[in-house]
């Protein structure tokens, strides 16, 4: 098997080459790399193996590709993913490319891996501050109907690729529009006309089409902060039944890919620190509102290049070898 990696020197497409290792995918498969013009032959070194990265034109492109990942930017996946495809290999994109076209699954495995069929040769990943909502938002649907939820963000600088880190560590503004260092940014991509952000955009979009809720009310306000990785989410959710936090708290725990940090006795909830390196999205700080009975509150933490990206991809890619690739 032939597995791509677009953008491949970046923060996800690193990770997507991690995680590929830890899945024992670099064994007795052939890893190829490409990234932007100006690392086109280098080499570089994953797992005692010596790749040479190449730059993504029409006389590099491997037909005989099974799978393409990418995960360097829109421009490029407008301008590549559908050649891959046209060529038989299987393509899942990190960006923002093809999210929003009807014939493209937008996909977290855990929710709604079977809207990939065999007909598929593109599925879009979603936004890393989506993936962290849907999945819980999932697993309390199935308990009773969401009918609204307000969702405030606190996404790590790693959200804005290795410069965004740079800004952070050295005062500059090169990708984030104002210095990061002891502040808060409430402005996460471009401005749309209605006051929101494409990024606050993204999340309501994307979880109506991953939960296949098309009546689901979503309220986003994204806020870059001074964290270099993992993303938090400050979540209310107003339910259609008066349900007992219990039961909620229930079917989080019965949700894979979340894990239950919701012991505020210990000071044990939802964190940074607590989720880097993590698969899990961590779910804590659990409560019903005071003045509202079919509202409740909780908090999340991600790490947004693993599960936010680059694992979501991998995953995508274990399903279809086991499902429709068989």
């Amino acid at each position: 098997m032939v597995i791509a990696v677009v953008g491949a020197t970046g923060l996800v497409g690193n990770t997507i080459i991690q995680i590929l290792h830890e899945k024992g995918f670099l064994e007795n498969n052939e890893l190829v790399l490409y990234a932007s013009a100006n690392r086109d032959g280098t080499q570089v070194s994953h797992f005692g193996k010596t790749y040479v990265v190449q730059e993504l034109r029409d006389d590099t492109i491997r037909k005989d590709a099974d799978f393409a990942l990418f995960s360097a930017g829109s421009t490029v996946s407008l301008e590549w993913a559908k050649k891959f495809a046209k060529n038989g290999t299987f393509v899942i994109d990190n960006s923002n490319a093809f999210r929003r076209e009807t014939n493209v699954p937008l996909v977290i495995p855990e929710i709604n891996a079977s809207d990939i069929t065999k007909k598929t040769k593109i599925v879009a990943n979603p936004n890393c501050s989506t993936i962290a909502l849907a999945l819980p938002l999932f697993a309390i649907s199935k308990m009773s109907k969401i009918s609204k939820v307000i969702v405030s963000t606190y996404q790590a600088v790693s959200g804005a690729g290795n410069q965004g880190i740079k800004d952070f560590k050295n005062g500059t503004t090169q990708k984030l529009a104002h210095p990061i260092k002891d502040n808060l940014i409430p402005h996460i991509d471009i401005f749309l006309k209605n006051g929101f952000t494409l990024e606050e955009d993204k999340m309501r979009f994307e979880t109506s089409k991953i939960l296949h809720n098309p009546n689901i009310l979503v309220s986003a306000t994204c806020v870059r902060v001074p964290v270099t990785n993992c993303h938090s989410e400050s979540v209310s959710v107003f339910l259609e039944t008066n349900t007992p936090i219990s039961l909620v708290k229930k079917a989080l725990e019965g949700q894979k890919g979340v894990t239950v940090l919701d012991d505020t006795p210990n000071n044990l909830y939802p964190m940074p620190s607590l989720a880097n390196g993590k698969d899990e999205i961590l779910v804590g700080r659990l409560r019903k509102d005071m003045s509202c009975p079919n509202l409740f509150h909780m908090f999340i933490s991600m790490d947004n290049i693993r599960k936010g990206a680059a694992l979501n991809a991998v995953q995508i890619m274990e399903y279809v070898m086991q499902n429709i690739l068989k």
